[in-house]
């Protein structure tokens, strides 16, 4: 029979070994981006900042392909968007979400008809590319430690590696000396990437210097035709399996999401697969003949496009309209201001009851 001693030290054998466990199933269930995890600068600033955004406000693809969910809502609230958080007084939201209402309504007739909804999302799209405008001066002055008004691509190269990790001045001392750099296989499949982003931004004469317009585009490609051409090439690349440049409905919806472990993965999965079938077939694929060219995607990505705002504004008003009038009506909105804000503003008592 055990002694107590050594059921006791059996214990706490037990116990190291299953916090190991643990240890090893938090590192391994981290992100495989681990510049999160890195201390954040004193500034405050994110580190990566300096790197094109892989979500674009206001525009309806991510850079890589995945729909970008918040879409209707950073067309609806523009700026405001922050302000309607999931835990937020539903009664001064409720108020915030009327008083929108009343500036979507110019002709004041208590209803919001698709014409006033799409200029409405135009002026929110404008505002997305003001406040881009704006964040790409303060990351311009980052990136240009002399203040010339031109970036090279060794500059930004430098600042970019030195925001995930590296030495700043080891890196310009290497770079100086065209010694080799020793840097891991993810990092330079990045480099090489936002090089080839950094010559189609370069408008002629090349010379692989940025301005400050030419570095806006390197970030925000929605801000040129040239970059928003490229942009799209680079997702048709990502998605196109057979090569030939364009994206059958097959291809639009096999784009990886991670690997199905239970039930509940399956279900998102599912979701995610009817999404994008929905936005392909009947958003994209303008012609409806099964196939999205480059063309087609294009148009789609525009975020200045005034058609895709039209039939963008009809959709949202389709949504909440319940009573058919091809308007919609203060008490639409609110009844479905998940859509249009994020947050459950009708009905709260009732929502939280039915939730617990």
């Amino acid at each position: 029979m055990m002694s107590r001693q050594a059921f006791l030290c059996s214990l706490g054998t037990l116990y190291l070994s299953l916090l190991f466990v643990f240890l090893l199933m938090d590192v391994y269930a981290r992100p495989a981006n681990n510049s999160a995890l890195k201390e954040k600068p004193a500034d405050g600033k994110d580190e990566n900042e300096i790197l094109p955004p892989d979500h674009l406000n206001g525009i309806k693809m991510e850079m890589d392909g995945h729909l970008n969910k918040e879409f209707h809502q950073e067309v609806f609230l523009g700026k405001e968007m922050e302000e309607f958080e999931e835990d937020s007084e539903p009664r001064k939201n409720r108020k915030k979400l009327m008083v929108i209402f009343s500036k979507v309504d110019i002709n004041h007739d208590k209803k919001i008809g698709a014409k006033e909804m799409q200029r409405w999302i135009m002026e929110k799209t404008d505002e997305h590319f003001q406040e881009a405008v704006e964040e790409n001066k303060m990351h311009f002055r980052a990136v240009d430690p002399d203040g010339d008004g031109h970036v090279s691509w060794d500059e930004y190269k430098i600042k970019f590696l030195a925001s995930k990790g590296f030495n700043e001045k080891e890196i310009a001392e290497k770079i100086k000396n065209n010694e080799e750099l020793k840097i891991d296989e993810e990092t330079q499949e990045v480099l090489d990437n936002l090089k080839d982003r950094w010559y189609q931004a370069d408008n002629p004469p090349p010379d692989l210097l940025l301005n400050e317009e030419e570095f806006l585009s390197f970030l925000h490609p929605e801000h040129s035709r040239g970059m928003l051409k490229f942009m799209v090439k680079e997702i048709i690349r990502d998605l196109d399996q057979d090569g030939d440049k364009k994206l059958t409905l097959s291809e639009f919806i096999s784009l990886p999401v991670g690997t199905v472990e239970n039930q509940q993965a399956q279900d998102i999965d599912d979701d995610w697969v009817k999404d994008r079938r929905k936005e392909f077939e009947e958003v994209i694929d303008a012609n409806r003949d099964g196939i999205v060219t480059m063309e087609e995607l294009e148009e789609y990505m525009d975020p200045m496009n005034e058609y895709n705002a039209l039939n963008e504004a009809k959709q949202m008003i389709a949504v909440a309209d319940e009573n058919q009038n091809h308007h919609l009506e203060l008490d639409e909105i609110l009844k479905y201001s998940e859509y249009f804000t994020g947050s459950k503003l009708m009905d709260y008592a009732r929502n939280v009851h039915e939730e617990f």
